[in-house]
């Protein structure tokens, strides 16, 4: 059994960065796909970026690219979010999450049902 633990999260001004990290316990390579969703208060849970872990294929959603970078560390099984430029509205509760799923079309963000390990989330707070 996959345990994600994300850590990381926390309060920073406009314009600051924050790394996530997501720790998984059990076999890493039972996900290929890795992921960080997030969900503000009212909002639905929305997919920001994920990894094919197998080649290591980024996929961002459009309001965080060239401002998010996903990676991986397989040694040590953890993906980390490094998220820079920060914006209020990128306050929300971020989780981790893995699967092991064929993605026949589309981005992995789309594909939130087929995530079967889910992290509890680390709250990330952006003040303007």
């Amino acid at each position: 059994q996959v345990q994600l633990v994300e850590s990381g999260g926390g309060s920073v001004q406009a314009g600051g960065s924050l790394r996530l990290s997501c720790a998984a316990s059990g076999y890493f390579y039972s996900s290929n796909y890795m992921a960080w969703f997030r969900q503000a208060p009212g909002k639905e849970r929305e997919g920001v970026a994920a990894i094919y872990t197998v080649a290591g294929i980024t996929y961002y959603a459009d309001a965080v690219k060239g401002r998010f970078t996903i990676s991986q560390d397989k040694a040590k099984g953890t993906v980390y979010l490094q998220m820079n430029s920060l914006k209020p509205e990128d306050s929300a509760m971020y989780y981790c999450a893995g699967g092991q799923f064929r993605l026949i079309v589309g981005s992995p963000l789309g594909a939130m049902s087929s995530y079967n390990y889910w992290g509890q989330g680390t709250q990330v707070t952006v003040a303007s």
